[in-house]
């Protein structure tokens, strides 16, 4: 079946600019809607902390800020955009004791809801919209007048404009530039989790892992190693981007393009597959996400050993004095740690 896209034509673009918007968090995403709506001319205010380091930048870039409780009480749509694992503890402080009968609680993804760790109360809306892309990629797009892809969903509607509002808040951050394509929370939360696990974060982290391995194992240079399995990876992940795999194999030379279609299902076997199917599962039945929860409320113990154990690689360690002889890409350090 086709998917629902909804455009700038077929949104009311000027209904959310007759709302109170509401932004609980100024970070990769917080700061791009908070500031798309702005210049778009909405009437928007972020929410923070009273101790936010946040707080400074919001206000410079001209953007009201208020305690999460108080802006609760003052918004007529409410998005939250804070991280996931703290969601649950700003949702029960300081939003659920302030909802209004009617008003609209969103979200940038639908993980709380989907495995209810929040639960809003049925006389209020809820809903979800989210770009298809980073935040900082979201504001830029935006100011070069144009924007990214979205997703939306309703999860509840009493007050039945819901959707309308919803794709309206997309219309003021730009998505509808761009086309928002309509889904539900179940789907969103699902598929998100699992193209971050087995493909682009775990499958191609481990991938790139593995063939440094085996090169630097064979006796090959770790710079070489690093060059062909990490480097390169973003010319080939560019041109997919641009134009799908055909572009890839179309721009590649005739020699790849064969290794692509011999090597590859030897790397990715049926073995690799029903893996993948393992992981979709423990995300669709809630495993990955109990964990996930019991992990952060244990004190993330494991999660920061393993972090220290992977920034400690010798992957890493190469990468490092490479990349600061290429001031062209405009190398980043991450210091063990952050």
């Amino acid at each position: 079946m086709a998917a629902t896209i909804y455009y700038d034509k077929d949104v009311d673009a000027n209904l959310i600019m007759t709302k109170n918007v509401g932004i609980v968090g100024y970070g990769s995403q917080g700061h791009a809607h908070a500031l798309n709506l702005k210049d778009n001319g909405g009437n928007v205010r972020v929410g923070l902390r009273a101790d936010s380091k946040s707080i400074a930048k919001a206000e410079a870039e001209g953007l009201q800020v208020m305690t999460v409780p108080a802006l609760t009480q003052w918004a007529d749509v409410l998005m939250i955009l804070a991280p996931d694992t703290k969601q649950p503890m700003i949702y029960e402080k300081d939003i659920a004791p302030n909802l209004s009968e009617g008003m609209l609680l969103m979200f940038g993804h639908g993980f709380n809801v989907r495995y209810e760790t929040i639960v809003p109360p049925a006389n209020v809306g809820v809903s979800l919209l989210a770009p298809k892309s980073p935040g900082h990629r979201v504001r830029e797009t935006f100011v070069a007048g144009g924007c990214t892809p979205g997703l939306m969903a309703v999860h509840q509607d009493p007050a039945g404009d819901a959707k309308d509002l919803s794709l309206s808040y997309a219309a003021g951050i730009g998505c509808t530039r761009a086309g928002v394509i309509e889904t539900t929370f179940k789907e969103e939360t699902e598929t998100d989790l699992f193209g971050e696990q087995a493909v682009l974060c775990g499958g191609a982290s481990e991938l790139v892992k593995a063939g440094f391995k085996v090169l630097v194992e064979a006796g090959y240079q770790p710079e070489v190693a690093y060059f062909e399995c990490l480097h390169e990876l973003k010319l080939i992940v560019d041109l997919m981007y641009r134009g799908g795999l055909n572009y890839m194999r179309y721009s590649v030379s005739d020699t790849a393009e064969y290794g692509d279609y011999h090597a590859g299902p030897q790397i990715i076997t049926e073995e690799t597959v029903g893996a993948m199917r393992k992981v979709l599962t423990d995300i669709q039945d809630g495993t990955f996400a109990r964990a996930w929860i019991e992990e952060n409320a244990s004190g993330r113990a494991n999660f920061e050993k393993t972090r220290m154990d992977e920034q400690d690689q010798l992957l890493e360690k190469v990468g490092l004095d490479l990349r600061s002889m290429m001031a062209f890409i405009d190398p980043v350090t991450i210091k063990p740690g952050e």
